[in-house]
């Protein structure tokens, strides 16, 4: 199952936590981070694809090291829609984050102090997006969107920027 799809599935599941509220605000979000700073819908689905990128690759290693239920806590602890520099050095750490600045400057050319400013929403936006698989019951339980997203089958076929781009078209956004 593709990540849209887990995520619509979880959107349609009262047992799990997402809901179009939960999509609309993720999405609001990105629209604002893009109408404030003056960047383009292009350039903002490339930020939102490279930290995805990002944080799926911390996220895996995390998995990793730490195991699935971890990983969920970071998702539940750090997701939401307001800045949280906080949720950059849980899932990024220190060296990761420069490398993140780095690399989206060079794609985007955006200037420095703008991607300092936009990361510290753009982390918790894709943690929020993640959470929407948790389980309302019990949210250290298996989450479909997490698992999709993480690429349990190895496919390779994942991209939170084109997630997004397709929950903004079918919500008319």
């Amino acid at each position: 199952m593709g990540l849209f799809d887990a995520v619509m599935s979880a959107v349609s599941n009262p047992g799990q936590q997402g809901s179009p509220d939960q999509l609309g605000a993720i999405l609001n979000t990105v629209q604002q981070l893009s109408s404030n700073h003056g960047i383009d819908a292009g350039t903002t689905q490339t930020l939102v694809s490279v930290v995805g990128g990002y944080v799926q690759s911390a996220l895996q290693q995390q998995q990793a090291t730490a195991g699935a239920e971890q990983v969920q806590a970071t998702v539940n602890q750090y997701s939401g829609t307001g800045p949280n520099p906080q949720a950059v050095d849980a899932v990024l750490g220190p060296a990761l984050q420069q490398q993140v600045v780095q690399d989206l400057i060079q794609r985007t050319g955006l200037d420095p102090q703008t991607v300092q400013t936009i990361l510290p929403t753009l982390v918790p936006l894709a943690l929020n997006f993640l959470q929407s698989g948790a389980h309302t019951e019990n949210p250290q339980a298996g989450n479909p969107v997490l698992n999709a997203f993480l690429d349990e089958n190895h496919d390779g076929n994942v991209d939170l920027g084109d997630a997004l781009k397709v929950a903004g078209q079918f919500f008319g956004r």
